[in-house]
C-alpha cells in the first residue's frame, strides 16, 4: 500500500459554480440576439425612410404627389397610315401627327386649318389601343376638350350619322356654346375587335344639318394607307369599303374648298343606311 503523502497539494477547483457559469453564457447569447434584432430594425427603418422620401410632397400642403405616369410622345419616324381621299389640299393647311404610348397605344391625328398657324377647324383621330387601361375611357369628354381647344367643356348627344363604318354617334356642346363653336359637331365610333376608336370634330359648316352631312362625307372618305403588322385594322377598313357610299362635291370654287369652307358639301343623294 502506497503511503499517503500528507504534504502533496490537493487539485484546485474553480471558484465559480457551474450553474453561475451556465447563466452567464445564456446572458451573453441573449445579448447577442437582442443586438442582432436592434440592427435588423435599424435596417428596416432606413429602408422605410428611403421609400417615403422617394414620394414627392407638394410644398406647403403636405399632400402626396403621385409620380408622373408614362404619357404620349410623338413618333420619331412618323409614317402616315390614314388619309382622306379625293381632296384638293393645294390651298389648305393640313397636319398629320402620330403619338405613341409606352404601353403600345397609337394615335393618328389629322387636322385641317384655313391658314398655317391658325386653330384647326376639323380633326380626325384614329386611336389604336395598347395596354393602357384607360384606352377608351371618357370618350365624350376627350372629344369635348379637343373641340374646345383644351378648355373644359361638356357635350350632349346629337343623334347619329350613317357612314361606311356604320352609325356614328354625334356630339355637340351643351349649355352655353363656346364662341364660334355653336354649330360644331363631334363624333365617336368605337370598335371592340380590333380595339380602335375613330373620333373627331368639325366646325366647317354654318348649321348642324350641314355639319352632319360634312362629317358623314368625310368619314366615308377616310382610307387606310398602311396597316403595318395589324391585319385586324386592314380587315376593318376592307369591310367598311363594301359599305362605302358615293360622296361628291360640285366643281365650283367655293364647294371645292369644302374642307375649310363654311359651306356644307353638296351631296348627290342622301346618305342611306344599308
Amino acid at each position: 500500500m502506497n503511503p499517503i503523502l500528507l504534504d502533496q497539494p490537493l487539485p484546485r477547483t474553480s471558484g465559480i459554480h457551474p450553474a453561475l457559469r451556465s447563466f452567464a453564457d445564456e446572458c451573453s447569447a441573449v445579448a447577442v440576439r437582442i443586438f442582432a434584432y436592434i440592427c435588423g430594425l435599424a435596417v428596416l427603418a432606413v429602408i422605410a425612410v428611403d421609400l417615403v422620401s422617394a414620394v414627392p410632397v407638394a410644398p406647403n400642403t403636405g399632400d402626396l404627389v403621385l409620380p408622373a405616369q408614362p404619357s404620349w410622345v410623338p413618333a420619331s419616324r412618323p409614317h402616315p397610315a390614314f388619309a382622306i381621299s379625293k381632296l384638293d389640299l393645294s390651298d389648305k393647311t393640313n397636319t398629320y401627327e402620330i403619338l405613341r404610348h409606352p404601353e403600345g397605344g397609337r394615335r393618328d391625328i389629322l387636322r385641317w386649318a384655313a391658314h398655317a398657324g391658325e386653330a384647326p377647324t376639323a380633326e380626325i383621330e384614329i386611336y389604336r389601343a395598347g395596354g393602357e387601361l384607360d384606352a377608351f375611357a371618357a370618350a365624350d369628354a376627350d372629344v369635348a376638350a379637343r373641340m374646345a381647344g383644351g378648355r373644359p367643356a361638356e357635350v350632349e348627344p346629337a343623334g347619329f350619322v350613317d357612314t361606311k363604318f356604320g352609325p356614328v354617334s354625334l356630339l355637340r356642346f351643351s349649355g352655353a356654346a363656346l364662341p364660334g363653336r355653336q354649330d360644331c359637331l363631334g363624333f365617336v365610333k368605337t370598335f371592340s375587335s380590333p380595339s380602335v376608336r375613330i373620333s373627331g370634330w368639325s366646325c366647317q359648316a354654318d348649321s348642324l344639318a350641314a355639319q352632319r352631312a360634312f362629317l358623314g362625307c368625310t368619314l366615308n372618305r377616310l382610307t387606310l394607307l398602311s396597316a403595318g403588322n395589324d391585319p385586324k385594322i386592314a380587315e376593318l377598313f376592307a369591310r367598311a369599303e363594301l359599305r362605302r357610299d358615293t360622296c361628291t362635291t360640285t366643281t365650283t370654287t367655293a364647294s371645292a374648298n369644302w374642307i375649310v369652307s363654311g359651306d356644307a358639301p353638296q351631296l348627290r343623294g342622301p346618305l342611306t343606311q344599308d
